[in-house]
């Protein structure tokens, strides 16, 4: 597996106890990623429960697709928290393109938690069919 695709996971024990955010350590979640890839190009559809567009960025640098984002998850006025794993998660994910993928071209939505990243093939790597003719 590539290593770009293990940037942070979570250790199985990490609980954090406490009410006070300055209690709970910051932990950094590589978010749940699906890949399919088809004669046009790949669509990436990572899962960002909690991210508003404005906690969310995604940038392209030395062939290296980055994901980084952060939750916000509200308390309720009027209620005590009294346990807390992650209060304010941060998900990062970095994925290496290949030369065959048009990065200048890359569209992303958010909806509902999901990000969709769509990466088109650039033209001259799209297959494409060769019509012979009869001689």
């Amino acid at each position: 597996m590539d290593q770009t695709t293990q940037l942070a996971h979570r250790e199985e024990n990490a609980v954090a106890h406490g009410t006070d955010d300055k209690k709970v350590p910051s932990v950094t979640l590589a978010p749940a990623v699906d890949i399919v890839e088809d004669a046009s190009g790949v669509t990436l559809w990572a899962d960002l429960p909690g991210v508003s567009r404005d906690n969310l960025q995604v940038s392209f640098n030395d062939g290296t697709l980055h994901i980084d984002a952060e939750a916000a998850v509200p308390t309720p006025s009027g209620l005590r928290v009294q346990h807390v794993e992650v209060r304010h998660p941060h998900f990062a994910r970095a994925f290496s393109l290949g030369p065959d993928l048009d990065a200048t071209q890359i569209g992303a939505q958010l909806q509902d938690g999901v990000l969709k990243l769509s990466i088109p093939r650039r033209e001259e790597a799209r297959p494409r069919r060769i019509e012979v003719s009869a001689g």
